[in-house]
């Protein structure tokens, strides 16, 4: 394995092919993107993704034996293996709209590597898809007159945005899927190999490309469902006087149930959780499922009903109208060490809000500007801050939407003194200190604990 090339340089396919670089120095790896922009940000050494670790990565292995271009179809034809790191998003239109996944990016990037492909080849994908999508790939490198014999594998990534990195360098496991031909087995071995320069041999999964793929789906879905149940459970909570912080940490004490993935908060966000249990509802119903899809459908339910139910919380709160009322909300990006805000919950709780009429006053601190372009139109109703303390100045409330470290370090007493009367706290994640927040003067409401 000489060369590898990945299409594709968002957030899986510029992390995962730096770190194949700087593991894996007498492999060429290249990545290409059509768009210019983003690989002038790679080449420069100045990823255009907030990852913690990943510059230094990209520096280390930059112009050694890692390349990025625009060049796609020159690239192509240099390559052993291709990685498909492609968008997939829920489709807008036809059959299977609001579900189903979009693989027509997917779709052409197949044919352009039959085209451009000169040698055998192994080709990867790497991108969520639709269990069987292997299939469809595979058909069109061996439509027409195609003239050499390209194995197909499974490849899908496991990595949280905020922790890539260190999700890459120690993963949990790396699951390979291919088919049980000699060409199948020798394709899965030399993608192994690939991992096994760095990844524990028996951390390396090889299984079939149908379950490779599924696993995927079914691995986000079962970690959204936890979060759908912990937040369900906070409802009660809020009802009863029980408080679902101890609540998570007594079951999660469970050696069978575990402690990851039991905060509750805001809801669930990002690129892969919501997209992906929909895809699964898609498929359930496809296949004649309707029960199991309805299941599947009703984890993604509960998370819109836990940020709808936040906005109705802080109206309730403050005396029935947000009309007028500046409201400071500290966090934007769907989780934090990240600067993605792709179905935030912090961008559906301002959409909300704005409908209340309130006066929204925002930061992150690295999501301001991927805010502006996700929200269109309704970014000119919000003020960007560049500070917390800018937003929370003159502030009736503050919402606490996004779980970075450096909220939990606010100087809470100066900005009270700054912010109108009464003031109140609505932490969204859980992360503040309640009792010292109340004894400052805040009102403070929690996700799964009565106010006070």
């Amino acid at each position: 394995m000489k060369n590898i090339v990945c299409i594709g340089a968002g957030y899986v396919g510029g992390p995962t092919m730096a770190k194949i670089a700087e593991k894996c120095p007498g492999i060429r790896v290249t990545v290409v993107d059509i768009n210019e922009k983003r690989i002038a940000a790679w080449a420069a050494g100045t990823p255009p993704i907030y990852e913690p670790g990943l510059d230094e990565i990209v520096i280390k292995a930059l112009g050694r034996n890692l390349f990025f271009s625009t060049d796609v179809r020159g690239e192509l034809a240099k390559a052993d293996m291709v990685f498909i790191c492609v968008n997939t998003p829920t489709k807008t239109f036809g059959e299977g709209a609001g579900c189903a996944s979009d693989v027509s990016f997917l779709e052409k990037t197949a044919r352009m590597i039959k085209e451009c492909a000169s040698r055998n080849l192994i080709v990867v994908e790497k991108s969520t898809v639709p269990v069987r999508t292997a299939e469809v790939v595979d058909s069109i490198l061996h439509s027409g007159d195609s003239q050499f014999q390209h194995e197909v594998l499974s490849n899908p990534e496991f990595l949280a945005e905020g922790t890539a990195m260190k999700d890459l360098d120690n993963p949990d496991r790396v699951l390979v899927g291919g088919g049980d031909t000699p060409a199948g087995r020798a394709a899965v071995q030399a993608l192994v190999d690939v991992y096994a320069h760095w990844v524990p041999r028996e951390r390396i999964l090889v299984t079939s490309t149908w379950s490779s793929e599924l696993s995927k789906l079914v691995a986000n879905a079962f970690l959204a469902q936890r979060v759908s149940s912990i937040n369900s459970i906070s409802a009660l909570c809020e009802k009863t006087g029980a408080d679902v912080r101890e609540i998570s940490r007594a079951i999660g004490m469970d050696a069978r149930i575990g402690s990851r993935f039991l905060n509750a908060s805001v809801g669930f966000g990002g690129s892969c959780f919501k997209k992906d249990i929909l895809n699964l509802v898609y498929i359930c119903r496809k296949f004649g499922l309707p029960e199991v899809a309805s299941y599947w459908q009703g984890v993604v339910d509960i998370n819109e009903w836990q940020q709808d139910r936040f906005v109705s919380k802080m109206n309730e709160a403050m005396f029935g109208s947000l009309s007028g009322k500046r409201i400071a909300i500290l966090g934007l990006a769907f989780k934090a060490d990240t600067g993605d805000v792709r179905e935030s919950p912090a961008l559906k709780v301002i959409r909300g809000l704005l409908g209340e009429r309130a006066e929204i006053a925002a930061f992150d601190p690295e999501a301001n500007d991927n805010s502006r372009l996700e929200l269109g139109e309704l970014a000119s109703k919000v003020q960007f801050c560049a500070s917390a303390e800018e937003a929370m100045k003159g502030a009736h409330a503050v919402a606490v939407l996004t779980e970075w470290r450096v909220f939990r370090h606010i100087d809470f007493a100066a900005a009270y003194s700054q912010m109108a009367k009464p003031a109140f706290i609505f932490d969204g994640r859980n992360i503040l200190d309640h009792a010292a927040l109340r004894q400052i003067g805040f009102h403070v409401q929690a996700i799964g604990s009565r106010p006070s």
